[in-house]
């Protein structure tokens, strides 16, 4: 059935998806393809496709949540000043990992360079309420810190990434 010649539809060259779920469906590669060719919302959907991994890795590289906060805004702040550099010699996800772990090292190096602890009672207010199931996991922490600790940092990072992110070998 043709439409009446006046009102055919026109149909974008650019294929380009039309709404957010139509860009939550591209792979990686088409998005970050589009996002170097200046798509915002190739851009968007990548960031959050990956920002809960990147908090996640943030989260376990810096002991301090608002550190990990800030570092993992900071991860994705650069994801999207230095898009085009990436030259996809790797997988996107492991040149983002890569952005995280400098932006925790970089956020890490200016909390060292300030040198202040949160006072206790700030500590409490931020608990959830459950002070026994806070004071297990400040416990388990604290051994799992150790234990990292008295492994080579290289070995450390890959327990990290392995055991508590899931990554696999390859990616890592």
């Amino acid at each position: 059935m043709q439409l009446p010649r006046g009102r055919r539809r026109q149909i974008s060259q650019s294929s380009r998806p039309e709404g957010p779920l139509a860009y939550a469906r591209l792979s990686d590669p088409i998005l970050v393809k589009r996002a170097k060719d200046g798509d915002a919302r190739a851009l968007e959907a990548l960031c959050e496709r990956h920002a809960p991994r990147v908090e996640k890795l943030a989260g376990h590289l810096l002991r301090d949540p608002e550190d990990a906060r800030d570092a993992a805004q900071e991860a994705l702040a650069k994801l999207c000043m230095k898009i085009r550099q990436f030259r996809g010699e790797s997988q996107f996800a492991t040149w983002l990992h890569r952005l995280t772990i400098n932006a925790c090292r970089d956020v890490g190096n200016r909390q060292r360079a300030r040198a202040c602890e949160p006072l206790l009672e700030d500590r409490r207010a931020a608990t959830d309420g459950d002070p026994a199931g806070e004071a297990d996991r400040a416990e388990l922490r604290g051994e799992l810190n150790r234990c990292l600790a008295e492994i080579a940092p290289e070995q450390a990072r890959v327990v990290v990434l392995k055991d508590a992110l899931g990554f696999s070998f390859e990616e890592i």
